[in-house]
């Protein structure tokens, strides 16, 4: 393996952007999202940063069930993230569509609609799991 690859690897394990996306759940795994940002959790400090542009992020953070309302736009923000480009279903929602399957306007989980990286189980999913599941893909990119 060349140098320059070998840097370009090592820069992307460390500096991982993360888009947030909820694709209409109950907002529980929103709000641990949410406090993953504060100062308690500092992901910063691991070189995880929170990106607002598609066309900016390596990782998206996927929350709720795919619904009809929100396939298209799911897809459209996974098709403007430049590649090489991630994708982490967080909850028991991102992962099958959890209490919502079966209704009238859910396809199911993430996996339905783009390709899923890593699956994080939770209703909701604390965010000492959406650590670990971030750093098992930074570990997987390598």
């Amino acid at each position: 393996m060349s140098v320059i690859k070998y840097i370009l690897r090592w820069a992307r394990r460390k500096s991982l952007w993360v888009l947030h996306y909820n694709s209409g759940g109950c907002n529980g795994c929103d709000i641990e999202i949410v406090d993953l940002l504060t100062p308690r959790f500092d992901i910063e400090r691991l070189g995880i940063l929170a990106e607002a542009s598609p066309r900016h992020a390596d990782v998206l953070l996927c929350t709720g069930p795919v619904t009809a309302q929100s396939k298209d736009r799911l897809i459209q923000i996974y098709h403007q993230m430049p590649a090489p480009k991630w994708v982490i279903a967080v909850g028991s929602c991102g992962c099958s569509g959890g209490i919502f399957t079966g209704s009238y306007n859910v396809y199911g989980g993430i996996d339905q609609a783009i390709p899923v990286s890593i699956f994080i189980p939770g209703c909701p999913c604390r965010p000492e799991a959406v650590i670990a599941g971030i750093l098992k893909l930074s570990e997987a990119i390598d």
